[in-house]
């Protein structure tokens, strides 16, 4: 009997988290990815698209057709940054032109470069969007038009 209890307890905390914390889904990854990749199209951009969980973990990748393979993991890791730091990569972008900004890229998992974007719902970050293989703020306007097609 003690042991159920210590496994009941054990499991509360478990059960009401997974009740209350948003999840980013493959149908909100993919409806991301469709706005985002709507947005190319329309500019005539080819790009690598990917959708993080809140963990950093790969939900969606998309290559469009003709990017060269390096962005798939320059994507990847634009999203990564997002998600860690819970800002866009733009502000470490921005960030490295200033005086003693080389020092953003000795910070894990920090991208200097515009096109990652963490996704919030209701205040919570849960996922990310990293965009890559046009320049960096076409990779910006292209996740900003799949976060808002969220």
């Amino acid at each position: 009997m003690k042991r159920l209890l210590i496994l009941v307890f054990l499991a509360l905390p478990m059960i009401a988290f997974a009740q209350t914390k948003p999840y980013l889904s493959i149908a909100d990854a993919e409806r991301i990815t469709a706005a985002a990749q709507a947005k190319a199209t329309a500019e005539g951009w080819n790009v690598v698209i990917a959708i993080l969980d809140d963990g950093g973990h790969l939900i969606s990748l998309k290559r469009m057709d003709g990017v060269q393979i390096g962005s798939i993991e320059v994507a990847q890791a634009k999203a990564k940054s997002a998600v860690f730091f819970k800002r866009p990569t733009k502000i470490f972008e921005e960030a490295m032109k200033g005086e003693g900004g080389s020092r953003i890229g000795t910070l894990p998992h920090a991208v200097g470069v515009e096109g990652g974007l963490p996704i919030f719902k209701d205040g919570i970050i849960f996922g990310s969007i990293g965009i890559s293989g046009v320049t960096s703020a076409q990779d910006g306007i292209i996740a900003e038009a799949g976060v808002k097609g969220y």
